[in-house]
């Protein structure tokens, strides 16, 4: 579907720009899809704004760019403790609960919804550090208005154990997780809820966390180690959090307040060479991590840990569910510079017809910290991080395809209960159907996997359950093999590109795989594979 042409039947160019301009100046300058903004931050009632109201109201205005502080040293992360004291096992507790904080100077405390009820610390849910091999026991308490589930993002756990959308837990009650780690796990992950059509606002309230999984043998285990959770957040001048418009919905959610650690623009004062884990836990956001004064650092790591060796780079695009581990070298005399994300075009969507492309411009250049370093010698590292071997031969192949439609009529008429009128995300034709088999593999089969992206965004692939290989990819006529093997969870598909992917399930089951900009995710852009 090639988005400049939409669905419109009888729309002509002047309205449709006009309406263009009237959707992004809200987008970019206010917080909802209505007036019912006094509704935001009470628990469960973000979504009613805009009902009946078809988004002609004036909504609330977004906080300054600059509103909340920024400067502080970065935090250091929560830790989930381990209430266990049996060697092997880490047992623990997370509640899903609202929690107010104080986050804008002369309005009221903004109303998070948060892993835990204190507010010490940064909203992100709390680090859950363990070894390969562990048997893992999480108790989930959902305390929330809504459903919720806790996704095991990357992990290898059992179906029933992952947090799927048609296993949800009811507000006011709890289940437990439970699975083990295997040998050659390690790596960097992290946990989110998703029930559908509320997992977008589940994780825009704050509810996400860091997971990491370590190995005995980790060669990098002297490093010292740096975590940078980063997350975006979008608040209103009042203190709410804005609930989804109809350019979030479309294009994915992006925040005027980009987090690491839950602070805006921390300081990181660098003293050696150090192992940094990062985490893109944006809704919708991209990531081209670079520095302001191009020095180089070292890509060490994907979303399931460390490669042979490490590559040598001046930015790394991290999509929207990816994880990265990097190296950063403190070097031989004092320096400072701006770790940033970087200017990055995802082509995200405008509603216009006489543009001539149908996109926005690329997202500018931010601030993600201020880094400064002080000379120190160099660490060695080993020839070899760890062997990757290649997965094997396929004896089956999927095809997945990405698709979008917009009906420009249905969207300026609105939609109902906040939610958008006129836009369907698909896979292969379809949107999500709980239980219904879009695809079906065999447990220990190893599979080649065609992810075609035929629309006019980005889109970030990511499949549950397991790690894959990326063969190659395929844009413009021009067929590109991967430089190098990797774990991944996640991948980003350009507009227009084919991903192809070597993949095995480990465990029967129903397992997810969707879009990772959330936004998409709940309008239906995932499938349910049946490995049997």
């Amino acid at each position: 579907m090639i988005r400049r042409t939409f669905l419109s039947r009888a729309i002509g160019v002047a309205a449709a720009s006009l309406f263009a301009r009237a959707a992004w100046a809200q987008h970019a300058g206010h917080a909802g899809m209505a007036g019912m903004d006094s509704m935001d931050d009470m628990p469960g009632m973000s979504g009613m704004a805009g009902h009946g109201q078809h988004g002609k109201s004036a909504p609330a205005a977004l906080a300054a760019a600059d509103a909340l502080p920024a400067g502080a040293p970065l935090a250091a992360l929560r830790t989930l403790a381990n209430e266990s004291r049996e060697p092997g096992t880490f047992r623990a507790t997370l509640v899903a609960q609202p929690v107010a904080r104080p986050m804008l100077h002369g309005v009221r405390p903004t109303t998070f919804w948060q892993f835990g009820a204190g507010t010490q610390g940064p909203v992100v849910g709390p680090l859950i550090d363990v070894r390969e091999g562990d048997t893992v026991e999480i108790k989930f308490v959902n305390q929330l208005p809504q459903p919720s589930t806790i996704h095991w993002h990357g992990l290898p756990v059992p179906p029933d154990q992952d947090g799927n959308p048609s296993d949800p837990v009811a507000p006011g009650a709890s289940r437990v997780y439970r699975f083990t780690l295997p040998k050659g796990s390690a790596g960097t992950y992290w946990y989110h809820p998703h029930p559908h059509m509320m997992t977008a606002e589940q994780v825009f309230r704050g509810l996400a966390g860091p997971f990491i999984v370590r190995a005995a043998d980790d060669p990098l285990a002297g490093w010292p180690e740096r975590n940078l959770f980063v997350s975006d957040l979008k608040l209103a001048r009042d203190g709410t959090i804005a609930p989804n418009d109809m350019m979030d919905w479309m294009n994915g959610r992006e925040g005027q307040f980009v987090l690491v650690n839950g602070a805006r623009r921390p300081r990181i004062d660098v003293a050696g060479d150090e192992r940094w884990r990062v985490w893109n836990a944006c809704s919708a956001r991209y990531l081209r991590v670079a520095f302001d004064d191009g020095r180089a650092f070292e890509h060490a790591g994907t979303d399931g840990g460390l490669f042979d060796a490490p590559r040598r780079v001046t930015s790394l695009l991290i999509a929207p569910g990816e994880r990265a581990e990097l190296l950063v070298r403190a070097g031989d005399r004092a320096s400072r510079a701006v770790l940033q994300a970087a200017e990055y075009d995802r082509r995200k969507m405008s509603m216009s017809h006489d543009d001539g492309h149908g996109s926005l411009p690329p997202d500018p250049a931010l601030a993600l910290a201020d880094v400064a370093f002080a000379p120190a010698a160099a660490r060695t590292l080993p020839a070899t991080l760890r062997a990757v071997p290649p997965l094997g031969e396929p004896v089956a192949h999927k095809e997945v395809a990405f698709g979008e439609e917009m009906d420009m009529d249905a969207m300026m008429k609105g939609g109902a209960h906040g939610r958008p009128a006129g836009m369907r995300f698909t896979i292969n034709g379809d949107t999500y159907a709980p239980h219904r088999a879009t695809l079906t593999s065999r447990r220990g089969d190893i599979e080649r996997w065609t992810i075609r992206n035929g629309t006019d965004m980005d889109h970030p692939f990511h499949l549950h359950g397991t790690q894959f290989q990326v063969i190659e990819r395929l844009s413009g006529g021009s067929r590109t093999s991967e430089p190098f093997r990797a774990w991944r969870d996640t991948v980003n598909v350009r507009s227009g590109e084919t991903v192809t992917i070597l993949v095995t399930q480990d465990m029967p089951g129903e397992r997810m795989f969707h879009c990772h900009i959330l936004e998409h995710e709940d309008l239906g852009m995932m499938g349910t594979l049946k490995v049997v």
